[in-house]
């Protein structure tokens, strides 16, 4: 396992990669590192349109403060 590919993985994961995945080249942990990016990105993304959506049901004087509360 290279250096670099562990440390990207390291930093996607947030923790040691597991032993187990020693057994992998160099090119399938970039790979699976990319995955996770974008999994993450899609996720927060996704999250991001339900917390507008849910203000909708705040009434629009409030949209603001509960905003800024919120979204700090």
């Amino acid at each position: 396992m290279s250096n670099e590919a562990l440390s990207q993985l390291s930093t996607e994961l947030g923790a040691a990669p597991p032993d187990s995945l020693a057994e992998l080249t160099e090119d399938q942990l970039a790979s699976l590192a990319g995955a996770l990016r974008k999994e993450r990105e899609s996720r927060a993304a996704g999250l991001g349109e339900a917390a507008e959506e849910a203000l909708k049901l705040v009434p629009a004087l409030a949209r603001g403060p509960v905003r800024r509360i919120l979204f700090k």
